[in-house]
């Protein structure tokens, strides 16, 4: 089995023992979660979960450029929020990068994230 790490400067820096992704097999990519970094200044982005969720997905696009895929090829993602009571607007936010079938997905509350942001989101990609 093949596994190779994907790295890029376009999305935050890991902040602890792991790779920003990983590709397996040369045709799946498994990102880490993503947070609201900016990836120039490492600073949290965003006060609302909405504004945070755009700053999560723009660095989730990075890394699966990065790797050579895009969201048109997720497959799953998981999101992880703060609180449920910022379903509905993480939702709105996150929609706009899936415009046709979007992946499979989980959506899980937790009792903390890193850097105590509101939304951390993971996924799995195809590499085409």
């Amino acid at each position: 089995m093949h596994r190779e790490a994907v790295s890029t400067t376009n999305a935050p820096a890991a902040i602890g023992p792991y790779s920003q992704a990983v590709k397996c097999s040369g045709n799946l990519l498994f990102t880490a979660g993503q947070i609201p970094l900016d990836p120039k200044t490492m600073e949290i982005v965003g006060k609302t979960a909405s504004e945070q969720c755009a700053q999560v997905m723009k660095n989730l696009g990075a890394v699966l450029s990065a790797a050579g895929t895009g969201f048109e090829h997720v497959v799953k993602t998981t999101i992880f929020l703060k609180s449920m009571n910022d379903f509905a607007a993480v939702n709105e936010v996150y929609a706009k990068s899936f415009s046709e079938a979007p992946p499979a997905r989980s959506t899980v509350a937790v009792a903390g994230l890193p850097k105590d942001v509101l939304v951390e989101i993971e996924c799995i990609a195809l590499l085409p």
